[in-house]
């Protein structure tokens, strides 16, 4: 009985596996919640269906929400189609969306064709005709059935979508700070909603024009009359470490059968600290100062009339503290 030797072949070294697809997938997701958390920040979310999305109902038939993004976008805002899945199932039939961007679109088949663009640019504020005929529109879907609910959104869904949210709210018959503070809770979750300056205070000059009707129904609108001013000088009071500031000064130019309004720069400059004693006299004002009698009996000494010079009665508080200023050569014409 003989010994059978087999052939010992090379030694089997064991390798650390990589991770697997399922695990990249987990890597994947998690890293793209992460983009979407930090994009939205302090913007309150909703978990709906399994889809976490940037959006909240301010009201039960107002909802905010930010931008329903395609392809790459879609990695840190809305998915379109997660948001037409969603608005799909919870109000089959009954949505309108309103879109306020002017820097994007998206065809409005997605949303069956419920869709009404409103646009104007970021950080800015529309024209108030433009907010009458957003919230005259809301009222109208609104009214047709009392299951009609309206999705309102900009890019981020913060400020342009809240200035009109509110204007809405204050159209439904809110205050301006009563519709500010409510869009800040139910948007936010640090209670900072409408934060720019310019268009929390278009929602307080939209409540002044409105006028509310003794029984129910919408309220009439009285928009100002354009007026046209003359620019003659820019000031900045306590200003900080700062010695210049650059300006451009732009004016919304109408184009006809559109809503959008395009910006054009109609002057540039910079603003520069003033110095003490200096005067500027390219548009000095004259008036004539009288003395009223109330007797109508002829006074023996009549005074005669006075001429007095505007002068400027902030120098002796701005010379205390730093101030820029720029003056124009020429009186920019602004329109209102």
């Amino acid at each position: 009985m003989g010994l059978k030797f087999s052939k010992q072949g090379p030694a089997k070294v064991k390798t650390v596996a990589g991770p697997d697809d399922s695990d990249k997938l987990l890597s994947y997701v998690a890293n793209f919640f992460y983009i979407r958390y930090f994009v939205s920040r302090k913007r309150r979310r909703m978990l709906v269906a399994g889809y976490d999305l940037d959006m909240s109902y301010i009201t039960d038939r107002l909802l905010a929400m930010s931008y329903p993004a395609e392809r790459m976008r879609a990695m840190y805002r809305n998915p379109l189609w997660q948001v037409k899945t969603v608005l799909d199932m919870r109000h089959p039939g009954v949505y309108k969306v309103y879109n306020l961007c002017a820097e994007e679109s998206y065809n409005p088949s997605h949303f069956h064709g419920r869709v009404e663009v409103f646009p104007f640019d970021d950080n800015h504020v529309p024209p108030l005709s433009m907010i009458k005929i957003f919230c005259e529109s809301v009222y109208s879907w609104l009214s047709n059935d009392p299951q009609n609910i309206a999705v309102v959104h900009c890019m981020a869904g913060k400020g342009r979508t809240g200035l009109m949210v509110c204007a809405y709210l204050v159209y439904s018959g809110m205050s301006a700070d009563e519709a500010l503070q409510l869009y800040a809770n139910r948007r936010t979750i640090n209670n900072e909603g409408v934060s720019i300056p310019s268009q929390r205070r278009y929602v307080g000059y939209w409540s002044k024009l409105l006028t509310f009707p003794i029984v129910n129904g919408p309220p009439s609108v009285t928009l100002p009359q354009p007026t046209k001013r003359e620019l003659r000088r820019i000031r900045l009071y306590n200003t900080v470490n700062i010695n210049s500031v650059f300006f451009v000064v732009a004016e919304l130019q109408e184009v006809s059968g559109q809503l959008y309004r395009p910006s054009v720069e109609v002057a540039r400059g910079c603003c520069r600290q003033i110095k003490h004693g200096h005067h500027r006299t390219s548009s000095p004002r004259y008036y004539l100062s009288f003395i009223h009698s109330d007797s109508d009996e002829d006074n023996c000494e009549r005074e005669t009339p006075r001429y007095v010079v505007q002068m400027d009665t902030e120098s002796s508080a701005i010379y205390q503290k730093t101030c820029l200023d720029y003056y124009f050569d020429k009186p920019l014409q602004v329109n209102f």
